[in-house]
């Protein structure tokens, strides 16, 4: 069943409200005492070991961009070595301007303190045509207990990614409530969007958020509530993004559950050279509705794997004269 059936009461996309000027003072307010420990949180991570030994250039660089007036949008020829592809703080940041850095490689990112503007020397991604997942989270998908919308709960969703994790007792997060105001914006112009999914009682349980441009899409941050669950959403965004035309997932940086996904490091040029060919057309800019339930997403999800397998025969034949085209690859791996 899929989703705008099971949950008829949630609010739909074509529900959303129109377009609106990025307001700063618009959204999410943060206490004094949330303030306070969101600098000490902060100040904590940047003294860890493994980072305080740029703290004093990434202060340097700091001061004297704010001496200039910050950085509007990055110039990817001008990032510093230490700390590593730091290029700026963010100057007058709204929607067009994020956009504009995307497309570039570029994202802003902060615990506490100004706004920067950063990117990567690796990235992880996934070309849609090489996601994977175990077999367990497949059958729990073929049984469709779950339901999964699209831009449904975009603010809860954001809150959820924001909170505190089961895995340790703090909130420190780099959704600030800047942050949140700024993907909001993003939202109200259908350039960010949320996946979502419910279990059986219609309780969010788990999914996330990210940004399209083009057809590419970044997918800044998750939550799960229940096991497997944020592997399911996952793997219906990837399905759909797949059907269409998208080229990748951008998830930044390496984590077990990305490499386990099928997601690989990519060097920044390759990424830059795949932004530079998909992120300025195509994509789908518009709210987004489901179209296809879970248990069809695990037939594509296993469809995949036989695939890959057969690929991975064709390379390690002994016969010289074996080859896979890539016409035939990309329209076996692309939902119908």
């Amino acid at each position: 069943m899929l989703a705008q059936e099971k949950h008829a009461a949630l609010p739909t996309p074509g529900a959303l409200a129109a377009p609106k000027a990025f307001r700063e003072d618009a959204g999410p307010s943060e206490s004094l005492s949330a303030w306070m420990q969101r600098w000490v949180l902060g100040t904590a991570y940047a003294l860890h070991p493994s980072r305080i030994a740029d703290c004093p250039s990434l202060i340097a660089h700091t001061l004297a961009d704010m001496a200039r007036g910050g950085t509007r949008v990055p110039d990817p020829g001008r990032t510093w070595a230490r700390p590593d592809t730091f290029a700026g703080v963010c100057r007058d940041i709204s929607p067009e301007t994020f956009l504009a850095a995307v497309r570039l490689g570029f994202f802003p990112w902060s615990h506490c303190g100004p706004l920067k503007w950063w990117t990567r020397k690796k990235r992880m991604v996934l070309f849609l045509g090489e996601h994977k997942l175990e077999k367990r989270t497949l059958r729990e998908m073929r049984k469709n207990a779950y339901t999964v919308t699209f831009d449904t709960a975009f603010g809860d969703v954001m809150r959820a990614c924001a909170g505190p994790r089961s895995y340790n007792w703090h909130a420190l997060t780099w959704i600030t409530p800047l942050m949140q105001r700024l993907y909001a914006g993003l939202h109200r112009l259908n350039h960010a969007h949320s996946f979502e999914i419910w279990n059986a009682e219609g309780r969010l349980v788990g999914g996330g958020f990210g940004i399209s441009v083009g057809r590419i899409f970044l997918s800044d941050s998750l939550f799960s509530r229940e096991r497997d669950v944020s592997k399911m959403a996952s793997a219906a965004l990837y399905f759909h993004l797949a059907k269409w035309g998208y080229v990748l997932c951008d998830g930044r940086d390496f984590t077990p559950m990305m490499d386990a996904m099928g997601f690989r490091e990519i060097t920044r040029a390759e990424y830059e050279a795949l932004l530079a060919e998909h992120a300025h057309a195509g994509g789908r800019p518009l709210p987004w509705t489901v179209e296809a339930d879970l248990a069809t997403v695990a037939a594509w999800v296993t469809g995949l794997k036989r695939t890959g397998t057969a690929m991975e025969t064709a390379k390690t034949s002994r016969e010289p004269d074996v080859r896979v085209p890539r016409k035939t690859t990309e329209d076996a791996t692309r939902p119908a």
